[in-house]
């Protein structure tokens, strides 16, 4: 395709067929994505020549982990091979040119600027290796959360190794730094989504009053818990589903983790169909009023079994650092 806006029309075209597919609506967005790259780096070839080494581009976030919804924003990064000024000039033209292709072609730019165009998250691997190292050591709030994305990260496109490596090592640092305990400590804060009288929470005054936030109080326990438990357990895949079919009965008993499988695809399902999925922000919250009382009771057990591997996991760091 010879546009972004090109790539923009496929993506309106083709969204349609697989909203409601939690599977090929992802396999979509991956073919979007590459098509945005291949475009950029053609773009970046006609003014700056090839690229002067390998390199690899790779998501994160809920794109990272094979999550997203029919919109989402950006999170990634790149890593090139070789280090130097003229080369270092060279990616952040090419991340640049990527954040703009993928803000025309549909995904919203990060408010937080995790982004290829943002020279924390394009770097070389020597650098990246440097800066993965630091916020280890460092290990403060924000060191941890820049760590916790990185390892979500997943190569689409160039030198997937780069990236695989890169995670490995920062594996292997948790483990001999202890570093468990601090990453609990970073995603300890989650807000509720039942009430005292297993009332589902649902948000009380502005444009989302009724809905229930499915990112903040359905996602993130199963999310951050099975993230925490595949560092654990050194396993490098990034989606949720994936992450848990890997665990060992050591992290996660087979038939627990069986459970929250199902419950975790029910709930990127009850995302996709129940929620109003007309922008990015409004996909994250679903309309109780909407749910029939098996629905609600559905929801329920959902963000029950959220909480409970949560506390799973809490429970299981917690009394291996005592």
């Amino acid at each position: 395709m010879a546009s972004y806006l090109e790539i923009r029309r496929f993506r309106d075209d083709h969204i349609i067929w697989v909203s409601r597919n939690h599977l090929q609506l992802n396999q979509l967005h991956d073919e979007i994505i590459q098509r945005v790259i291949s475009v950029s780096v053609k773009q970046t070839e006609k003014f700056f020549g090839s690229p002067p080494c390998p390199f690899t581009f790779f998501m994160m976030g809920s794109a990272g982990r094979f999550e997203q919804s029919i919109w989402s924003d950006q999170d990634h990064g790149i890593i090139y091979q070789q280090q130097g000024d003229s080369i270092y000039e060279y990616f952040m033209v090419l991340g640049k040119e990527i954040s703009q292709g993928l803000q025309l072609a549909g995904y919203a730019y990060c408010d937080g600027a995790v982004m290829a165009s943002n020279p924390l998250w394009c770097k070389s691997l020597s650098e990246w290796r440097q800066q993965l190292v630091n916020w280890s050591f460092n290990s403060n709030w924000e060191s941890i959360r820049h760590l916790l994305i990185f390892i979500d990260g997943r190569s689409l496109y160039g030198e997937a190794s780069f990236l695989e490596n890169l995670k490995t090592e920062v594996y292997q640092i948790i483990h001999k730094e202890c570093l468990f305990n601090k990453i609990l400590n970073n995603t300890l804060y989650l807000k509720k989504g039942l009430g005292v009288l297993g009332q589902i929470l649902v948000e009380t005054h502005g444009p989302h009053t009724g809905s229930l936030n499915i990112k903040e109080k359905a996602l993130f326990p199963y999310v951050n818990a099975v993230r925490l438990l595949a560092i654990k357990g050194n396993i490098l895949e990034t989606s949720t589903i994936s992450r848990l079919e890997k665990l060992s009965q050591i992290e996660l008993p087979s038939i627990k983790g069986e459970i929250y499988k199902q419950q975790f695809i029910k709930l990127l399902n009850y995302r996709l169909s129940l929620s109003k999925p007309d922008n990015y922000e409004n996909s994250h919250f679903l309309p109780i009023s909407t749910l029939s009382k098996k629905q609600k009771e559905e929801v329920k057990e959902i963000l029950r079994n959220g909480m409970a591997l949560y506390r799973y996991v809490k429970n299981l760091i917690e009394k291996e650092d005592t």
